[in-house]
């Protein structure tokens, strides 16, 4: 779709510009033909109505703002739901200057810098003169795409995850461009998507998947995981899929470089054949965009045409979790699902996917098979088992993966024994700061006893980096416990999420 059209004359001299008036008598707007020569006019100037219709009309803004680049996006998102099938055959235009600015203010000012070494403190320094110039750049073709410096975290399980951390140009650019592709497509996703979506969160998906277990007839839950999702993204396909909606070549180039530019290990860059670097800023908006097409369209299709009992579907990224009321549908859903994954060069991950029995039927089934409790699976940090509630009714209960919390508070000790030195009210700030977060997010209903054991556990890795910091401390229980009452919040004084049918009515 093409731009918003200029008004006439909108560069030309002012002398040449309509004016908008308003008559004294009738207060109603009329429009000048030309304005006085010098403040002095040779010929009364003749004045004419104005058309009818445009009266309540906004002119175009001549100069870009935070308001009217916030306008172009949703002219983008109108005609995005307005028609299915449109593409978009001009887009780069909206990649102003104004829209530099406002991503570079919207990126993490503490991030780690990647291999251009610059920070954004230094960045912002020289910024109206830098961003212009990159601007320009970008509209002339001669902006090019750094790699990424490659680094690795470790996970609950004890494994690396590789992450991409792009250079700061690369990151600005990024989030630019992810605005724009979102604007697009976020009209196409599907209701059971939640992952990195304006307006959609980790507790949404949870809430949306406690509801449906609880409300519709589940007896088997599928936990499907695709393999290395992030690093196997097939680059031709991508592109494919951003032409279904995208027609303006000029992007479809800029996110071309991206996926190509490679990341760098060691000292020596490696070229990227596949895959979209996982920490990049314009990772999320793709691996949506992928998954959208090899993933949410064909569950639809599939849950239409072959699914005769209850199926529910909740996706937070590349992990996804599926309810079934029968086994063999199932199963047959999941032979399906590992044939069109590999349609698409992906394949699900055999040691992260399992089917269970779970939902309101489960202990009983569980019983009559002879098979013990219902097993439990583990989906955005939360470990999910059937349990009931005080009316004795059937309800999904959550609590904190053990792995995640343990490696979580490892984590925690030895930041504290680095900085066992630093004075107690520093330390204290920031441990205070670490344990609202986290309670923020896993504070939900039935995960109390849980959160009281990070408590005491994290009160027991501070005892110890105290105690380290002489041979001769003094430092006993009765000593810090009002120094963590002082610093250190319960998980009762954070705010408790509601109960997911609570939210979740709410939402919907």
């Amino acid at each position: 779709m093409s731009g918003p059209v200029r008004p006439d004359g909108a560069g030309k001299a002012q002398s040449r510009n309509p004016v908008v008036d308003v008559d004294e008598k009738s207060d109603t707007p009329v429009v000048s033909k030309k304005l006085p020569n010098n403040g002095k006019p040779a010929e009364v100037v003749e004045k004419r109505g104005v058309a009818k219709g445009n009266v309540t009309q906004i002119p175009a803004r001549r100069t870009q703002s935070r308001e009217s680049a916030s306008m172009s996006l949703d002219d983008i998102r109108q005609v995005a739901r307005g028609d299915k099938r449109a593409r978009f055959t001009s887009l780069m235009h909206r990649l102003t200057v104004q829209s530099l600015y406002e991503s570079f203010y919207a990126l993490n000012r503490k991030a780690a810098t990647g291999i251009d070494e610059v920070t954004w403190t230094t960045y912002e320094h020289g910024l109206c003169t830098r961003l212009p110039q990159l601007h320009e750049e970008i509209h002339t073709g001669r902006y090019r795409a750094m790699a990424s410096r490659r680094v690795y975290i470790p996970k609950a399980d004890g494994k690396l995850r590789p992450l991409g951390i792009a250079a700061l140009e690369d990151r600005l650019v990024q989030h630019a461009v992810s605005q724009i592709l979102s604007a697009v497509y976020e009209q196409d996703f599907q209701g059971f998507s939640y992952g990195f979506r304006q307006g959609k969160g980790q507790h949404d998906a949870l809430d949306a998947l406690a509801v449906g277990i609880q409300r519709r007839r589940v007896r088997w839950v599928l936990d499907a995981d695709i393999h290395a999702f992030f690093d196997t993204i097939d680059h031709a396909w991508m592109m494919q899929f951003l032409e279904h909606r995208i027609a303006d070549r000029r992007l479809l180039r800029l996110v071309r470089k991206w996926l190509v530019a490679g990341v760098t290990e060691d000292g020596r860059r490696i070229a990227s054949e596949r895959g979209c670097p996982q920490g990049a800023v314009i990772s999320p908006v793709l691996a949506n965009i992928y998954l959208h097409y090899v993933y949410d369209l064909w569950v639809r299709q599939w849950r239409k045409r072959y699914a005769k009992g209850d199926v529910i579907v909740v996706r937070y990224a590349d992990d996804s979790v599926m309810g079934f009321e029968h086994e063999y549908e199932a199963r047959r859903f999941m032979n399906a699902l590992e044939q069109r994954l590999g349609q698409f060069g992906l394949a699900v991950n055999p040691t992260k996917t399992r089917l269970i029995r779970f939902g309101s039927y489960a202990v009983r089934d569980c019983k009559r098979q002879g098979e013990g409790k219902p097993q439990t699976f583990d989906f955005l940090g939360f470990t999910h088992f059937c349990g009931t509630s005080k009316n004795g009714l059937f309800e999904v209960k959550r609590v904190t993966v053990k792995k995640r919390m343990r490696t979580t508070l490892q984590a925690i000790g030895q930041l504290l024994l680095r900085r066992r030195h630093e004075p107690i009210p520093v330390i204290g700030r920031w441990l205070g700061q670490v344990m609202r977060g986290y309670f923020a997010y896993f504070n939900v209903p039935g995960n109390e006893k849980r959160l009281e054991q990070f408590h005491r556990e994290v009160r027991r890795y501070w005892m110890h980096a105290l105690r380290r910091r002489s041979q001769r401390h003094r430092m006993t229980w009765e000593r810090l416990n009002p120094i963590t009452r002082h610093y250190l919040p319960y998980p009762r004084q954070v705010p408790k999420h509601p109960f997911p049918v609570a939210r979740f009515g709410v939402m919907t």
